[in-house]
């Protein structure tokens, strides 16, 4: 369950990094204790949250990307997932 309406704007946290890494083959997500290699859909997620994009934009990018529809809850999962972790905040 979503915790956030999708007009919300995220960007990565603060202590965090997304980068492409070739050694993982894989974006990760750096921050100072560590690595998280994220698989493709998290990172086509992240990749978009730059705090200019609402969420719904985010869903709307990724829907037309990928030639999909019905995205919006597994999207909001995940950000949801990602803000209580700390990798997103939201921006005002």
């Amino acid at each position: 369950m979503a915790i956030f309406d999708t007009a919300a704007r995220p960007a990565i946290g603060g202590g965090f990094r997304l980068q492409w890494e070739p050694a993982q083959a894989a974006h990760v997500l750096l921050y100072p204790e560590g690595m998280v290699r994220l698989n493709q859909s998290a990172a086509a997620i992240l990749t978009r949250c730059d705090g200019a994009r609402t969420v719904a934009d985010i869903i709307a990018d990724l829907e037309r990307t990928y030639s999909a529809a019905g995205l919006s809850s597994d999207v909001c999962d995940f950000v949801t997932f990602a803000i209580e972790r700390t990798w997103l905040e939201l921006l005002p």
